[in-house]
Protein backbone atom coordinates (compact mmCIF):
# COMPACT_ATOMS: atom_id res chain seq x y z
CA UNK A 1 0.00 0.00 0.00
CA UNK A 2 1.21 3.65 -0.51
CA UNK A 3 2.29 5.33 1.86
CA UNK A 4 1.05 9.73 1.69
CA UNK A 5 3.19 11.71 3.85
CA UNK A 6 1.75 15.26 4.70
CA UNK A 7 3.72 18.46 5.09
CA UNK A 8 2.54 21.28 7.25
CA UNK A 9 1.35 23.78 4.92
CA UNK A 10 -1.27 21.76 3.67
CA UNK A 11 -2.73 20.40 6.94
CA UNK A 12 -2.50 24.08 7.94
CA UNK A 13 -4.73 25.23 4.60
CA UNK A 14 -7.53 22.17 4.95
CA UNK A 15 -7.28 21.98 8.53
CA UNK A 16 -7.77 25.70 8.88
CA UNK A 17 -10.96 25.70 7.04
CA UNK A 18 -12.42 22.08 8.54
CA UNK A 19 -11.52 20.13 5.64
CA UNK A 20 -8.71 18.05 6.50
CA UNK A 21 -11.02 14.62 5.41
CA UNK A 22 -10.01 15.47 1.95
CA UNK A 23 -6.82 13.73 2.20
CA UNK A 24 -8.86 10.90 2.66
CA UNK A 25 -9.26 10.96 -1.64
CA UNK A 26 -5.86 9.78 -1.65
CA UNK A 27 -5.91 5.57 -2.26
CA UNK A 28 -3.09 4.98 0.49
CA UNK A 29 -2.15 5.29 4.05
CA UNK A 30 -2.17 9.16 5.47
CA UNK A 31 0.99 9.52 7.30
CA UNK A 32 1.69 13.24 9.65
CA UNK A 33 5.46 12.75 10.43
CA UNK A 34 5.81 13.68 13.94
CA UNK A 35 8.39 17.21 13.10
CA UNK A 36 5.48 18.37 10.38
CA UNK A 37 2.52 17.77 13.33
CA UNK A 38 4.60 19.99 15.44
CA UNK A 39 4.77 22.63 12.68
CA UNK A 40 1.07 22.61 12.63
CA UNK A 41 0.19 24.85 15.69
CA UNK A 42 -2.38 27.70 14.77
CA UNK A 43 -6.24 26.67 15.44
CA UNK A 44 -8.11 25.48 14.21
CA UNK A 45 -5.72 23.36 11.80
CA UNK A 46 -4.04 21.70 14.72
CA UNK A 47 -7.54 20.64 16.19
CA UNK A 48 -8.04 19.58 12.96
CA UNK A 49 -5.30 17.65 12.38
CA UNK A 50 -5.53 15.75 15.63
CA UNK A 51 -8.59 14.96 14.86
CA UNK A 52 -7.44 13.19 11.33
CA UNK A 53 -5.34 11.01 13.59
CA UNK A 54 -7.69 10.58 16.51
CA UNK A 55 -10.20 9.09 13.91
CA UNK A 56 -7.83 6.77 12.29
CA UNK A 57 -7.96 8.36 8.47
CA UNK A 58 -4.11 9.04 9.51
CA UNK A 59 -1.15 8.11 11.84
CA UNK A 60 1.09 10.65 13.61
CA UNK A 61 4.51 8.80 13.29
CA UNK A 62 7.91 10.12 14.43
CA UNK A 63 9.93 9.04 10.81
CA UNK A 64 13.68 7.79 11.36
CA UNK A 65 15.28 5.70 8.82
CA UNK A 66 18.17 5.01 7.70
CA UNK A 67 18.07 7.96 5.11
CA UNK A 68 18.30 10.56 7.55
CA UNK A 69 21.75 11.75 6.81
CA UNK A 70 21.46 11.43 2.92
CA UNK A 71 18.21 13.71 3.32
CA UNK A 72 19.48 16.43 5.49
CA UNK A 73 22.08 16.46 2.80
CA UNK A 74 20.47 16.83 -0.27
CA UNK A 75 18.51 19.71 1.67
CA UNK A 76 22.04 21.37 3.08
CA UNK A 77 20.81 20.99 6.63
CA UNK A 78 22.55 20.43 9.96
CA UNK A 79 20.27 18.72 11.60
CA UNK A 80 16.35 16.93 10.78
CA UNK A 81 13.96 19.19 10.01
CA UNK A 82 9.99 18.38 8.73
CA UNK A 83 11.17 18.68 5.23
CA UNK A 84 13.76 16.17 5.81
CA UNK A 85 11.65 13.96 7.57
CA UNK A 86 9.61 14.30 4.55
CA UNK A 87 11.90 12.90 2.28
CA UNK A 88 13.41 10.02 4.14
CA UNK A 89 10.52 7.76 2.81
CA UNK A 90 10.99 8.82 -0.62
CA UNK A 91 14.79 7.97 -0.83
CA UNK A 92 14.09 4.84 0.92
CA UNK A 93 11.35 3.80 -1.57
CA UNK A 94 14.16 4.02 -3.99
CA UNK A 95 15.20 1.43 -2.71
CA UNK A 96 12.69 -0.56 -2.43
CA UNK A 97 11.72 -3.69 -5.23
CA UNK A 98 8.19 -1.97 -5.53
CA UNK A 99 7.09 -2.42 -9.42
CA UNK A 100 7.67 0.78 -11.60
CA UNK A 101 4.04 1.18 -12.61
CA UNK A 102 3.18 1.50 -8.67
CA UNK A 103 4.37 4.60 -6.24
CA UNK A 104 5.70 3.43 -2.91
CA UNK A 105 5.27 6.57 -1.70
CA UNK A 106 3.14 9.98 -1.93
CA UNK A 107 3.86 13.52 -1.02
CA UNK A 108 1.48 16.40 -0.36
CA UNK A 109 3.68 19.78 0.25
CA UNK A 110 3.36 23.00 -1.17
CA UNK A 111 7.55 23.57 -0.84
CA UNK A 112 8.25 23.94 -4.34
CA UNK A 113 11.68 22.69 -3.50
CA UNK A 114 10.82 19.63 -1.48
CA UNK A 115 8.35 19.25 -4.11
CA UNK A 116 10.62 19.22 -7.31
CA UNK A 117 13.31 16.66 -5.26
CA UNK A 118 11.06 14.10 -4.27
CA UNK A 119 9.39 14.11 -7.81
CA UNK A 120 12.97 13.99 -9.16
CA UNK A 121 13.42 10.55 -7.13
CA UNK A 122 9.83 9.30 -8.02
CA UNK A 123 7.61 10.20 -5.43
CA UNK A 124 4.17 10.74 -6.52
CA UNK A 125 3.91 14.72 -5.19
CA UNK A 126 0.86 17.09 -5.00
CA UNK A 127 -0.21 20.13 -2.71
CA UNK A 128 -3.06 21.64 -1.28
CA UNK A 129 -5.11 22.51 -4.29
CA UNK A 130 -4.20 18.97 -5.73
CA UNK A 131 -5.90 17.37 -2.65
CA UNK A 132 -8.83 19.50 -3.43
CA UNK A 133 -9.15 18.63 -7.52
CA UNK A 134 -7.99 15.03 -6.53
CA UNK A 135 -11.32 14.64 -3.95
CA UNK A 136 -13.45 16.65 -6.28
CA UNK A 137 -12.44 13.84 -9.37
CA UNK A 138 -13.07 11.23 -6.87
CA UNK A 139 -15.68 11.92 -4.13
CA UNK A 140 -18.87 11.76 -5.90
CA UNK A 141 -20.30 13.37 -2.86
CA UNK A 142 -18.21 16.69 -3.44
CA UNK A 143 -19.43 18.68 -6.38
CA UNK A 144 -17.16 21.32 -8.34
CA UNK A 145 -18.66 23.85 -6.82
CA UNK A 146 -18.21 23.08 -3.30
CA UNK A 147 -14.84 22.47 -4.27
CA UNK A 148 -14.38 25.63 -5.85
CA UNK A 149 -15.68 26.87 -2.27
CA UNK A 150 -12.70 25.36 -0.47
CA UNK A 151 -10.55 26.49 -2.61
CA UNK A 152 -11.96 30.04 -2.15
CA UNK A 153 -12.05 29.47 1.36
CA UNK A 154 -8.40 28.18 1.67
CA UNK A 155 -7.08 31.09 -0.37
CA UNK A 156 -9.46 33.90 1.95
CA UNK A 157 -7.40 32.67 4.88
CA UNK A 158 -3.87 33.59 4.20
CA UNK A 159 -2.48 31.39 1.34
CA UNK A 160 -3.50 33.82 -1.21
CA UNK A 161 -2.92 32.71 -4.61
CA UNK A 162 -1.90 35.02 -7.30
CA UNK A 163 -4.46 35.58 -9.99
CA UNK A 164 -3.02 33.12 -12.48
CA UNK A 165 -3.02 30.54 -9.93
CA UNK A 166 -6.19 30.86 -8.70
CA UNK A 167 -7.73 30.93 -11.91
CA UNK A 168 -5.32 27.25 -12.26
CA UNK A 169 -7.09 25.55 -9.29
CA UNK A 170 -10.32 26.84 -10.84
CA UNK A 171 -10.13 25.75 -14.07
CA UNK A 172 -8.92 22.11 -12.46
CA UNK A 173 -11.70 21.84 -11.25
Amino acid sequence: MTRIYVGPAPLTALGTVGETDLLGAFDGEIVVPELVAEQVSTEPAKTNMEKLVADGAATREDIQTDYGERAQGILDVQQPVFESRLLEPVLAAMNDDMPDDVPAVGLVTDDRRLRTIAEGLGATVTGTFGTVVRAASEDKYLKTTQAKRIVRRIDSHGLHLTGELRAQAIGDL
